[in-house]
């Protein structure tokens, strides 16, 4: 696996992946991130430097759509909810409930919920996008004001390209 890491706006930012395509992006201080490991390699890649530029053009308002191989590891399980959350729009929100209903499991909330904790692509894989059953800000891995940041730049970036 080899691994950048770069500051954002949103802080110190790991990506990380290998010949089958981008395996992580986390923030420094992320939940479920357990840290750079040893046998991991400190390498700027055609791919990761790809990431990179993709990812801070998404931060300034300049991307909606990234165009990356992916390759997150997970269940099955959660590998459904992932391609799920992938085709949540640029700009738009659902709720767990939805994710749900949409994987034909509607009383798999919960499961859902913790799938979407452990998406190890955060912003490349969508699952800040998703939010409680009264369209209220609820866990993000990265912390809620990550949260509330990217939406708030998904919405001002749409409206800027619906004008």
């Amino acid at each position: 696996m080899q691994v950048i890491e770069f500051d954002s706006v949103l802080g110190k930012t790991i990506v990380a992946g290998n010949e089958q395509g981008l395996a992580g992006v986390w923030f420094e201080d992320q939940r479920h991130f357990a840290g750079i490991q040893e046998v991991w390699i400190r390498e700027e890649t055609a791919l990761l430097c790809a990431a990179k530029q993709q990812l801070l053009a998404y931060f300034a308002g300049e991307l909606q759509a990234f165009d990356l191989p992916l390759a997150p590891q997970g269940t099955e399980f959660q590998e459904r909810v992932w391609q799920a959350l992938q085709r949540i729009e640029y700009g738009q929100t659902c709720s767990y409930g939805d994710l749900a209903n949409q994987l034909n499991q509607p009383k798999a909330v919960r499961a859902v919920g913790a799938a979407v904790g452990k998406n190890p692509l955060s912003i490349i894989i969508p699952c800040h996008r998703v939010l409680g059953s009264q369209q209220q800000l609820t866990g993000y891995a990265g912390g809620l004001e990550r949260k509330q940041w990217l939406l708030q730049l998904e919405r001002s970036t749409k409206l800027k390209t619906e004008a």
